[in-house]
């Protein structure tokens, strides 16, 4: 099979548009729609559908898509591995991480790695959705739980809770629960409980928002949650990283935590010799140190 049809295929199938394929790869129209007449002859098969908004895959196209992507993915990782052959920290490095984390925690911090390599270019993946590493969906991941894919590294970052936190002003104006009976007087702030999240953090505000009597605000992300603690709307439950951030929040009811919640580091194992990779490693693993002291651990 000809590489050079598959590869504008996999343009054309990834765009959904001739034209547009054609501006990725320096080709005129005319130029892609022959390769992939001829592609379409040499599988005697038929790999779009020409519809007036644009080009769908067929039934066979989206087979051959699917291999195309692999290939496309693997060629990334032999290329990613052959440059991480020199001696140089640069290109590009796809992280992934809860949007939490990565958001509130990870982001702000990534200045002190770009100082020391300014070369390198990250993609910051935020999602919950856990991306496949083998796949090369991302390079590194920083998780809430211990990943249970094959063939990646893992390393056990911290344990983190749950807590807490009001701002001062709040306390102020409305005071400070001393039991959590007392919280059914304050209005709370949390994470959504149907959104997708660990479960030790769900499991732990469920028995407080299960008090209908008690005011609420219910976020499907922590910034929101955050934010809406530092302007005195009520006690938010927050990853207690948060608090190494903005030391002037009041841990309410101190007692009262979730169970740990671990954070993982992953990648793939054919990145196990990538300077990217362990350069970005060494980083993560420098401010968690940092962050275990903050929290006293």
């Amino acid at each position: 099979m000809d590489w050079d049809r598959l590869r504008i295929f996999h343009a054309v199938a990834d765009a959904g548009s001739l034209t547009h394929a054609g501006e990725s790869l320096n080709l005129s129209q005319s130029a892609v729609s022959r390769q992939i007449r001829h592609l379409e002859e040499a599988l005697s098969c038929t790999l779009f559908h020409r519809h007036a908004r644009g080009l769908i895959l067929t039934e066979q196209g989206e087979l051959l898509f699917e291999a195309t992507k692999s290939m496309a993915k693997r060629l990334d990782s032999a290329t990613a591995r052959i440059r991480d052959a020199e001696d140089e920290v640069f290109g590009e490095l796809r992280v992934t991480a809860t949007t939490g984390f990565g958001t509130l925690w990870l982001a702000p911090r990534l200045g002190r790695l770009y100082d020391q390599y300014p070369n390198l270019k990250i993609q910051l993946l935020l999602e919950e959705r856990v991306l496949d590493l083998p796949m090369r969906e991302a390079d590194v991941a920083i998780r809430m739980k211990e990943p249970s894919q094959a063939d990646i590294i893992r390393r056990r970052l911290i344990d983190i809770r749950m807590r807490l936190y009001a701002s001062p002003e709040y306390i102020a104006t409305k005071g400070l629960p001393r039991t959590v009976d007392e919280l059914s007087d304050h209005r709370l702030l949390f994470f959504t409980i149907d959104s997708h999240q660990v479960s030790a953090g769900r499991q732990w505000m469920q028995r407080f928002v299960d008090n209908e009597n008690t005011s609420r605000l219910s976020v499907n992300n922590y910034f929101g949650v955050l934010q809406a603690v530092r302007h005195g709307l009520g006690i938010g439950a927050l990853p207690e990283y948060l608090a190494v951030d903005s030391p002037d929040l009041v841990n309410v009811l101190p007692e009262e935590c979730s169970d740990t919640i671990p954070v993982y580091f992953a990648y793939a194992q054919e990145l196990r010799q990538s300077k990217r990779v362990e350069a970005f490693r060494d980083f993560v693993l420098a401010e968690i140190s940092g962050l275990r002291k903050a929290l006293g651990g």
